[in-house]
């Protein structure tokens, strides 16, 4: 299978730009700054209106940690539910206990309004101390794909996890990898870890470009 390149964008220009550059998949989301967080619904609509690859909106109600309270978790299923409106194709989110487990009850809590969609669990991830066993715990849940760049600051440094995470998975969940990656090493870390998937914010299209012919063509 090809190695998918999902490009983050915050804005209709940068969709409109990693469409043209060759990306396959966009995740919408605001304040990169901080992680990102839920678009404006105008700006999804817009932004699904301009291209034609699949869209996952990220669905986060606010900076900081992963454990939501019954309201943030109602705010995550209004939010889901316009997404699903606009025609997204896919949610990213994550959600954690307060001791930095997986929250097996809220994901249940919003699996009706996900029901369709296809589930990404984002960084929140790299914050659980039994890897393992939380990717197990996200396949039992519905669970599509895992973003993480292997629990350490890029993707490169956490390439011996990723590689883990993609043995232990046996194709039941995708593990897509994040963290600084750039074209120069893309092949490499796809060659040392079988991920399938690469994902990254880039702010120019020649270097959206640069990355997505690397990642297409299994080569630097």
């Amino acid at each position: 299978m090809p190695t998918i390149y999902e490009a983050c964008v915050t804005s209709i220009a940068q969709a409109i730009a990693a469409e043209r550059a060759g990306a396959d998949r966009l995740e919408l989301c605001t304040r990169i700054s901080t992680g990102g967080l839920t678009p404006p619904v105008p700006r999804l609509v817009a932004v699904r209106d301009a291209v034609a690859i699949p869209i996952h909106v990220m669905i986060r109600p606010r900076a900081g940690d992963f454990s939501y309270s019954r309201a943030e978790v109602d705010r995550m299923r209004r939010a889901i539910g316009d997404a699903r409106e606009a025609e997204a194709d896919g949610v990213v989110l994550g959600l954690l206990t307060a001791d930095g487990r997986v929250d097996a009850r809220a994901f249940r809590a919003l699996a009706p309004i996900t029901r369709g969609l296809s589930i990404t669990c984002h960084r929140a991830f790299d914050e659980l101390s039994a890897p393992l066993e939380s990717m197990e715990e996200l396949i039992e849940l519905g669970v599509d794909r895992i973003l993480t760049s292997g629990g350490a600051p890029t993707a490169r440094k956490g390439a011996d996890l990723l590689a883990r995470l993609v043995a232990a998975a046996r194709g039941r969940i995708g593990i897509i990898a994040c963290g600084r990656i750039r074209a120069r090493h893309a092949a490499e870390l796809v060659a040392a870890t079988g991920v399938s998937e690469i994902h990254a914010h880039l702010k120019s299209t020649a270097s959206m470009r640069a990355l997505a012919r690397a990642v297409h063509a299994g080569t630097p």
